[in-house]
C-alpha cells in the first residue's frame, strides 16, 4: 500500500483495507521506530505505549491486534478504551509513554477506522516518522523473548477521569483550597456527542464546569457513531438549541477533535468563527502569542479581514491540523485552527480538542456578557463558492500558463474584497476551484469561469 500515511494517519474500510494483520503490524514496526528514539533524561525501564479508541464496532478488533504488535515488540501497553483522540494526546504526554496511538476515522462513516500515532510528549508524528514506520512494516526482525515482551493493561476509568480533570481545570482551576469554580453556572449548552468518543466526556466536563447540559446522540452502539449527529450533520441540534432556548449549542465529531457551534437562534458558527473568537478572548488577556493567529488556505477571508481590524496578525498554512501545530510551534504561536472546527489551544493541548474548544467558547460566552450570536457576528464569512472539476492534470494547475493567467486576472478583479483558491486533491485527479466575493453571484460568476478555464485546458 504506497503511502499509506495520509494527512491524518491510516484510514482505511475496515477489515478490507484497515486488516487486524496490518493492525499487528504497524503496533510491531511502531516500537521498532518510536522505541528506538533518544529517552534524553528518562530513566531506563520498561517501554509504555498508550492506545485508545473511538466507538466504531471494528475499534475492538483492531486496538487487540495493534496492542498485540506492540506488546510483543517489548512494549507495556495501557489501553485506555474509549477515549477522545485529544485525550490520548493529553494521556501520552503526562503519563510518560513512549508513544501513543489513536483508532479512528475521526468524521468519517462508521465502516471506516484509522489508526494514528503520537510521538513522546503527546505530538503527531512527523512525516518522517511515518515514512519509517511504513519502510520496516512487516520485515522481520529479532523479536524478544522471555521477560522481554510486553504486558496489556486495561485502564478506561482512571484514563478518563485524568483527562475531565485536565479539561475542566482549562476554565475552572482548582483553588488552594481544593475547591473548584464553575464558571459555567447558568448556561443551557445542548452537547452532540456524535454517538461517539466524547460521549461520557463532553458532557461530563460541562456538567463539572457548571453548565445547564442537556445532551444528544451520546449512546454509541458501535454502529450509529456519527450517523445523522455530529459535525457532519448538526441539524438536530439546530433544532434542539431553538426548542429548548438552550443559551447555545456544541456538536463533535466521532473522536472529539473538532467542535462546531450553534448560536441560539439556531444559526451554524463555524471552525473560523470560533477561531476568531477564542483569538480576541486571548490577546484581550494577553496570551495570544505576537497577536497572531494560524489558519489554513480554507479559512474564510472575512475571518482574516475582521482579525486585522482588531490588531491581530493571520499566517496561513496548507491544510491539515498537523501543518497547522507545524507552524504554530515553528513560530511560537499559541492558537491555531481550521475551519471545520480543529481548533489549537497550546496553552493546554498538543492538537485539536473539541472538548477543550466547546469549554473554552462556554466560558468566553460567559466572560463577555454577550450571546454566541454577537460574538460570532463581529466575524462575517464571505460568500465561498467550491467546484471540483474532475478527471484534470491536477499537478498543472500550478504551472498551466492560461490557468495562471484566469487565476491572475480574477484576483485582480477582486481586488481585497475577495479572493480564489485552486487545490489538487490529494487522492483524485481534481482541482477544487474556490473563490470567495462580496456577494454570492460575484462569487458563483468567479468560480463558474475558473472553474471552465481548468476543465477546457487540464483536462486529461
Amino acid at each position: 500500500m504506497p503511502n499509506m500515511f495520509g494527512t491524518d494517519g491510516v484510514r482505511g474500510l475496515a477489515n478490507r483495507d484497515l486488516t487486524a494483520q496490518l493492525a499487528l503490524d504497524l503496533g510491531d514496526a511502531a516500537v521498532r521506530v518510536l522505541g528506538d528514539s533518544d529517552r534524553g533524561d528518562q530513566p531506563e525501564g520498561r517501554r509504555r505505549a498508550l492506545v485508545g479508541r473511538d466507538t466504531r464496532v471494528s475499534g475492538d478488533f483492531l486496538a487487540s491486534a495493534l496492542s498485540a504488535g506492540m506488546s510483543a515488540g517489548g512494549f507495556d501497553v495501557i489501553d485506555a478504551g474509549i477515549i477522545p483522540t485529544p485525550g490520548v494526546a493529553f494521556l501520552t504526554s503526562v503519563l510518560n509513554v513512549e508513544m501513543g496511538a489513536v483508532i479512528s476515522a475521526s468524521h468519517n462513516p462508521m465502516p471506516d477506522n484509522g489508526i494514528k500515532f503520537f510521538a513522546r510528549g503527546g505530538f503527531k508524528l512527523p512525516d518522517s516518522k511515518e515514512d519509517e514506520i511504513e519502510a520496516v512494516l512487516g520485515k522481520d526482525w529479532e523479536r524478544p523473548t522471555g521477560a522481554g515482551v510486553g504486558r496489556v493493561s486495561h485502564d478506561t476509568v482512571t484514563a478518563t477521569n485524568l483527562y475531565i480533570d485536565h479539561l475542566v481545570s482549562s476554565i475552572a482551576p482548582v483553588q488552594p483550597d481544593k475547591s473548584q469554580p464553575t464558571p459555567l453556572k447558568g448556561l443551557k449548552v445542548v452537547a452532540d456527542c456524535a454517538n461517539g468518543a466524547t460521549s461520557v466526556v463532553a458532557p461530563e466536563a460541562l456538567r463539572r464546569a457548571g453548565a445547564d447540559v442537556i445532551v444528544i446522540n451520546a449512546s454509541p452502539d458501535g454502529y450509529n457513531i456519527n450517523k445523522n449527529a455530529g459535525s457532519t450533520h448538526p441539524e438536530q441540534l439546530q433544532a434542539i438549541v431553538k426548542a429548548s432556548d438552550a443559551n447555545l449549542g456544541v456538536a463533535f465529531d466521532g473522536d472529539a477533535d473538532r467542535c462546531l457551534a450553534v448560536d441560539e437562534d439556531g444559526n451554524m458558527v463555524n471552525g473560523d468563527q470560533i477561531m476568531g473568537i477564542l483569538a480576541r478572548a486571548k490577546k484581550r488577556e494577553g496570551k495570544l502569542a505576537h497577536d497572531t493567529l494560524v489558519v489554513t488556505v480554507m479559512s474564510n477571508l472575512g475571518l482574516k479581514l475582521a482579525l486585522k481590524d482588531m490588531g491581530i496578525a493571520t499566517v496561513q498554512t496548507n491544510v491539515g491540523d498537523r501543518y497547522v501545530l507545524e507552524e504554530m510551534l515553528k513560530g511560537g504561536y499559541t492558537l491555531g485552527g481550521e475551519q471545520s472546527g480543529h481548533v489549537i489551544n497550546r496553552e493546554f493541548a498538543t492538537t485539536g480538542d473539541g472538548t477543550l474548544t466547546a469549554l473554552t467558547l462556554c466560558n468566553e460566552v460567559v466572560k463577555s456578557g454577550k450571546s454566541l450570536k454577537e460574538l460570532a457576528a463581529d466575524f462575517p464569512q464571505l460568500p465561498q463558492t467550491l467546484v471540483n472539476v474532475p478527471n484534470v492534470d491536477k499537478l498543472a494547475s500550478k504551472t498551466n500558463p492560461v490557468v495562471l493567467e484566469a487565476v491572475r486576472k480574477e484576483e485582480a478583479m477582486l481586488g481585497e474584497t475577495g479572493r480564489v483558491l485552486l487545490r489538487p486533491s490529494g487522492t483524485e485527479p481534481l482541482v477544487r476551484v474556490m473563490a470567495e466575493a462580496a456577494t454570492q453571484q460575484q462569487a458563483d460568476e468567479v468560480c463558474a469561469r475558473l472553474a471552465k478555464v481548468v476543465a477546457d485546458e487540464l483536462a486529461l
